[in-house]
């Protein structure tokens, strides 16, 4: 069975990320008074944010009573404005192979997808300042805050799925760097769920989550769906 749709990540999948995600937490936290080493956030990554936010304070917060809705709302306010600001000043790079890989997919008739932990806006202002959808590289964008619940859940992959006419997992391809992408990609039904070493998870790290494959370069990906 063709594959139709190949779905990536976004920071430590195709865009390189050298720990910009965690810095951003560790500053939005630290606004309100919690310190987190950075080391302490990387098992969160991968994660919708305002989910990942209320998991680390439950593991630094004593007093759960402190953890209120608003609490959460708005360290992730300030995270959301950190992570815009880097995404439109500062140094942002695809990595290695990433646009070539996407374009070789569209040339063959494979929808490319990106999802993300991100909400909506800090997607687009990646998208936008890499000009993939002027490149002709990308077909669909979903930010975790567009659908019921994000990953692990199936639902923004789904809603891709949706806008793309294709209603068999089994025709869709899931990539991404955490052990939060593998089991979004299991909980869809997709055939081959890919992990990449490029980010957050090292190899060993991924392996428990039992992705198909663990590739260290994305141009992979295209020999696995061709073979």
């Amino acid at each position: 069975m063709a594959i139709k749709l190949v779905v990536f990540d976004i920071a430590g999948t195709t865009v390189k990320d050298d720990q910009e995600v965690s810095k951003a937490f560790q500053a939005a936290l630290k606004k309100y008074n919690y310190d987190i080493e950075l080391n302490q956030i990387a098992p969160f990554r991968g994660y919708q944010k305002t989910v990942a936010i209320k998991q680390i304070l439950l593991v630094i917060e004593n007093n759960t009573d402190k953890i209120t809705p608003e609490l959460i709302s708005n360290i992730h306010q300030e995270f959301v404005q950190q992570m815009i600001s880097f995404y439109q000043h500062g140094p942002i790079d695809p990595l290695p192979h990433v646009e070539e890989t996407f374009a070789a997919l569209r040339a063959t008739g494979v929808q490319v997808g990106i999802n993300t932990g991100f909400s909506r806006d800090i997607a687009n202002t990646i998208v936008t300042r890499l000009q993939w959808r002027e490149k002709g590289l990308i077909d669909h964008v979903v930010g975790s805050d567009e659908v019921e619940l994000g990953r692990p859940h199936p639902y923004m992959i789904q809603k891709m799925m949706k806008a793309g006419n294709i209603t068999d997992p089994l025709e869709v391809v899931k990539v991404g760097d955490t052990g939060a992408d593998v089991r979004e990609g299991q909980s869809v039904g997709c055939k081959y769920v890919i992990g990449v070493t490029t980010g957050a998870f090292t190899r060993e790290q991924l392996e428990p989550s039992n992705p198909t494959h663990i590739i260290d370069n994305i141009a992979q990906v295209i020999d696995i769906i061709n073979q």
